[in-house]
């Protein structure tokens, strides 16, 4: 058998950018010259919801309850003409593709307005006279989550817009509420994502289905299209992975999950994929898989074949996103902050600078963890062959670093070859507080396009940044993001509340 791998991002992630992790594994996949094709379903079903036709479905479910409506949501409806009338040039807007709509927004008087609207504060001084696109683009965001309420209260309960069914994958502690859910008929959801997916697989015609679950609001969307496959398409083969399984799924007892995949992945899934592979084809027996559960005789098996080592990040090949709709990507937002903007604004194209964490203490963090405990970077020569790569390839030069914690030397060598080269690059990324951040640093990663970075901060005291072993103080900390600052480079620091022995005088302080 030839493999031929799909791989899917169940919804839903953020709508501004792709998950990157699909695009990761095609890269490594085609080092193998093993064929792949990767959708994220996520952006596909949010665009055949949110579009005239779609809307005239939620309407027309919402008709038959207006009884039970709260007043926000009957309000909805009583404009349900207004909205099908916008809502497709508002979609077309935040993609990028009728930028002038923004002067008919932002004037206040286009959209329909729900509760979202009454939140609204003087937006001068987040967008000035001149933001009209921001502050169109910040309208058109609350506008959808008016309509995200409205399906949450009245069609889906499970809906949201960077997740979907979340609870059901918080509470996983027992299987029994995922299965009575994935038990229940499919809803208008559930079948415009079904038949998404059912045109993906007639279109790729693939041998084995491959998801990706980064995260808890991912897991139904997997299960529910794994239900699917089982039913009408046995012969394929169903994997999954990701952040989801390798932090909440590590000690895997339950056989039902194997119900509606066929094998789960931990940590990196390169190595893993390739014995995967090698099994399908028959060139290998099942016991020489490596990280990857599966249930033999009614029984969950951990087979992990320890000889083989994982790959080098020299050797996975640069992330692939040629096939992903990346123009029909929706840039929102939804915090009127330059900085929290990030997540959503903009299509980032995402890239890792170093496998793991240099630091690797933080009492906090379970740097057991393979993704964070293993540091292997990558030098900057093969960074930037990367970048000029996926450039040439998405035709966007905004990347996203999604280092555990980037470091300085490498960030350092990596800002000299972007202007050796003469790149334009536009970048972000998440850091410790290093003291090696010194003023001439932060400078240079300006020069080469550094716009913001983000670092744990967690708690402004000495007392418990000791004993966290954050390794920084709070006067560093204080210098660090000065010298950032004072070099056009915005910061985001994370806070943490209720660390064993924090007093609500050290809440406080950090606040």
């Amino acid at each position: 058998m030839i493999n031929k791998v799909l791989f899917i991002t169940p919804p839903l992630t953020q709508l501004n950018t792709p998950y990157p992790a699909t695009a990761y594994l095609k890269g490594y996949l085609n080092t193998l010259k093993v064929s792949s094709n990767q959708v994220d379903l996520g952006i596909e079903m949010i665009l055949k919801l949110f579009s005239n036709k779609g809307l005239q479905g939620v309407f027309d479910i919402v008709s038959k309850e207006l009884d039970q409506l709260s007043d926000n949501s009957a309000r909805i409806y009583r404009l349900r003409k207004k909205y099908l009338q916008t809502i497709d040039p508002v979609i077309a807007f935040l993609q990028d593709k009728n930028p002038t709509l923004a002067y008919t927004i932002s004037e206040g008087d286009y959209l329909p307005e729900a509760s979202r609207f009454e939140q609204l504060e003087d937006l001068e001084w987040a967008f000035g006279t001149l933001g009209i696109r921001d502050k169109a683009r910040y309208y058109a965001t609350l506008y959808l989550e008016d309509l995200g309420d409205l399906i949450k209260e009245a069609v889906d309960p499970n809906f949201g817009f960077s997740r979907y069914a979340e609870r059901l994958g918080l509470s996983a502690s027992t299987f029994d509420e995922m299965e009575l859910a994935l038990q229940n008929p499919a809803g208008m959801i559930d079948e415009i994502m079904l038949a998404l997916f059912e045109e993906k697989i007639q279109t790729y015609q693939p041998n084995s289905v491959a998801f990706s679950v980064p995260f808890p609001g991912n897991l139904y969307g997997a299960f529910r299209c794994g239900q699917y496959l089982k039913k009408h398409y046995p012969e394929i083969k169903i994997w999954m992975g990701g952040g989801y399984p390798n932090t909440e799924l590590r000690s895997l007892k339950e056989p039902r999950v194997f119900d509606y995949v066929d094998y789960i992945v931990l940590d990196d899934g390169e190595a893993p994929i390739r014995l995967l592979l090698e099994h399908l084809e028959g060139k290998r027996p099942i016991n020489e898989l490596k990280r990857t559960f599966v249930r033999i005789d009614s029984e969950v098996k951990f087979l992990n074949n320890s000889a083989v080592k994982d790959i080098a990040q020299r050797d996975t090949g640069t992330p692939d996103y040629s096939d992903l709709r990346l123009r029909d990507y929706l840039s929102v937002i939804e915090i009127a902050n330059p900085m929290h903007r990030l997540w959503s604004d903009g299509r980032w194209n995402k890239l890792t600078l170093a496998h793991g964490c240099y630091w690797g203490k933080c009492t906090f963090c379970d740097i057991s963890l393979d993704y964070i405990g293993r540091y292997e970077p990558i030098n900057a020569e093969i960074l930037c062959d990367r970048i000029e790569e996926i450039m040439t390839q998405t035709g966007q030069n905004g990347f996203h670093f999604v280092d555990e914690a980037a470091p300085p030397a490498l960030m350092r060598d990596l800002a000299i070859e972007i202007l050796r080269r003469g790149l334009t690059v536009v970048w972000w990324t998440n850091i410790r507080f290093e003291s090696s951040f010194t003023a001439e640093l932060c400078r240079l990663l300006r020069a080469s396009g550094c716009i913001a970075i983000s670092g744990g901060l967690e708690v402004a005291s000495d007392r418990l940044l000791e004993l966290i072993k954050k390794g920084v103080t709070v006067s560093q900390v204080a210098r660090v993001t000065n010298h950032f600052t004072q070099s056009g480079i915005m910061v985001h620091a994370y806070l943490m509340y209720g660390f064993p022995t924090h007093t609500a005088q050290e809440t406080i302080d950090s606040l």
